[in-house]
């Protein structure tokens, strides 16, 4: 179809839309032929010679039927006037003199083409522009924090005396997730901060942040989808436990204690990663994963290696995880649990991880257990824990933290806390501070 015939079928189309006649054989291929030769839009301009005027029988009775102040005793162009009626009959408005709008819809009807083809040209750029930006399949999201804390300790990240730091750092996380099936999804995440030194010295301070020294990093893509029962995830820099069942709503600030006191075994972590889980029924779950790479190929004598497997059952009030890893330093066996009691706005959460070292080495054990409670509007945590894995020859040292997690609104929040990490032979260390996080 032409574009003159599209622009006469647009003048009946609103004529229909409307419920008034538009004879459509008076638009005239002058007030056209400028739209009809290019593919510009129409300027406004085009039509400001054109006007209706004070007296005018079409200007007065759109003054009756419209409240609109273009008509003020100010001469306006066919075009504004045009796009006044089409509003009132838009809006159903003056229904009760349908002749007066059925002679406006003849009178005007050329204009009321002109402006469908504007529309329709408008549209037509927007879809173009929409779909040479942004791919409709794609979401973004992200998170920003920031903190500001100070640690007292006898010895930081790198042996240097740190006592009485105050430091500020910065965390920004994007996630661009893809659906091609509606059941499947492309994971690509983007990160960066500053968090080199940490509000305390490596596991022993702060599960906050990220330690890219200023740099945007792509530290994780992976693909999700569907394979009968299972679902399987595969990328690289990603966790082999990522679809695995982990019982533990621990709100932990120590990063020892984070899991549950089980990251070895719960949380495999990884490089060039496989993972599955599947439901089997009544809240039971299985997970299994495989693990290999830091650049030295996969599961061969010289690269760092994992693998491992997790069973969960969760309720809306208890569940639990038991967890096996094996890796090429240790093996670990863990367990997390967490129990909300009935009647009381609290969840309790605990685990316990058990650990073998390969050849001679010395086993290890290691728990952690917090309670979080709805208080005010915000929520208030507490956790104790052993600070890291303990040798059976070795005195244990425990990590313990307090926070109170406030939300500002929906995307915002802001959570002061305390912490102590008792370090073996050595002054504990401790600090104390706040952050401020935004979902976006």
């Amino acid at each position: 179809m032409k574009l003159f015939q599209k622009l006469v079928a647009a003048n009946a189309i609103i004529s229909i839309a409307s419920g008034f006649a538009v004879n459509a054989a008076e638009v005239k291929t002058s007030d056209l032929s400028d739209y009809s030769r290019s593919n510009n839009l129409v300027s406004l301009d085009n039509f400001k010679s054109d006007t209706l005027i004070p007296g005018d029988w079409a200007y007065d009775s759109l003054k009756d039927l419209t409240n609109s102040p273009k008509f003020n005793g100010k001469s306006v162009s066919r075009l504004e006037a045009a796009a006044e009626l089409n509003n009132l009959i838009a809006g159903g408005e003056g229904l009760m003199n349908g002749a007066a709008l059925n002679r406006l819809s003849d009178e005007l009807g050329s204009e009321l083409a002109i402006m469908k083809g504007r529309v329709d040209g408008l549209e037509a750029r927007i879809n173009g522009i929409e779909a040479g930006s942004f791919s409709e399949t794609t979401t973004m999201s992200g998170s920003v924090g920031f903190l500001i804390g100070a640690t007292d300790s006898a010895s930081g990240k790198t042996g240097a005396n740190n006592n009485d730091t105050v430091q500020f750092e910065y965390s920004l996380g994007i996630d661009l997730n893809s659906s091609f099936t509606g059941d499947d999804k492309l994971n690509i995440g983007i990160v960066t901060g500053n968090g080199l030194t940490n509000v305390g010295a490596d596991k022993t301070g702060l599960d906050w942040g990220e330690s890219e020294d200023n740099v945007l990093t792509v530290n994780d893509v992976n693909y999700t989808f569907p394979v009968g029962a299972w679902t399987i995830a595969v990328g690289d820099s990603m966790d082999a436990s990522k679809t695995w069942p982990n019982a533990c709503s621990m709100n932990n600030m120590v990063d020892n204690l984070g899991d549950c006191g089980a990251a070895n075994s719960v949380d495999l972590s990884g490089d060039v990663s496989f993972s599955a889980a599947t439901g089997f029924g009544d809240g039971w779950e299985l997970g299994i994963g495989a693990s290999g790479g830091d650049g030295t190929g996969l599961f061969t004598e010289q690269s760092s290696d994992a693998y491992g497997l997790a069973v969960g059952y969760e309720t809306d009030a208890y569940g639990f995880t038991a967890a096996y890893s094996d890796k090429d330093t240790a093996s670990y066996y863990g367990l997390t649990a967490y129990y909300s009691p009935e009647g009381l706005p609290a969840t309790i959460s605990g685990g316990f991880e058990f650990g073998t070292p390969e050849g001679t080495g010395e086993d290890t054990t290691q728990w952690a257990f917090g309670i979080s409670s709805g208080l005010g509007e915000g929520k208030l945590s507490a956790n104790v824990g052993t600070n890291g894995q303990m040798k059976d020859s070795t005195t244990d040292v425990y990590a313990y933290d307090l926070s109170y997690e406030y939300p500002i609104n929906d995307s915002m929040s802001v959570t002061p806390f305390v912490y102590v990490s008792e370090i073996a032979g050595s002054d504990n260390t401790t600090g104390a501070g706040a952050f401020v996080s935004f979902s976006f």
